[in-house]
């Protein structure tokens, strides 16, 4: 498993994975752009559209600050078209089926709800300046209000 400590000032972990708009996306791709990579459990549940919902109303204040952003999820191409399509979402989604991605950003970890403990994506969020570099790190966040945080904290 890949480090699950990533910090501000760290190097972008290596990773790649199709996105649900037809792109295939990577690290070296992103290279020299600034973007807002978030990783969420899954498609259509409350605090995923909750979250997702958010990114898609803040998107031209992010595109404003320098911003594109990617969400990832373990879902398949077909689940991120379909909630996409439901929710008009402006960003591309990325299909993480075998949680390569997660893992490389150590995202994908033990959790436990209503008893039962079972391996899943932690709600986090990266954000990497054109070098590559990770300019801020939020680990186990809540949906609401999210956005307005890192807005807050990447346009200070």
């Amino acid at each position: 498993m890949a480090n699950p400590n990533l910090e501000a000032g760290d190097t972008v972990p290596a990773f790649q994975a199709d996105g649900h708009d037809g792109e295939n996306v990577s690290d070296k791709s992103l290279r020299g752009s600034r973007y807002v990579l978030y990783f969420y459990p899954k498609d259509d549940t409350p605090g995923c559209t909750t979250q997702a919902c958010d990114f898609r109303d803040n998107m031209a204040r992010l595109q404003g600050a320098g911003y594109t952003v990617l969400g990832v999820s373990p879902d398949s191409l077909k689940s991120h078209e379909k909630f996409s399509s439901k929710y008009e979402l402006n960003f591309p989604l990325l299909a993480d089926p075998d949680h390569a991605v997660a893992e490389a950003f150590g995202v994908w970890r033990e959790k436990k709800n209503y008893g039962r403990t079972y391996m899943g994506i932690v709600r986090s969020t990266f954000v990497v300046d054109e070098a590559g570099t990770l300019t801020h790190v939020y680990d186990n966040v809540k949906a609401k209000g999210h956005v307005d945080r890192v807005l807050s904290e990447v346009t200070a």
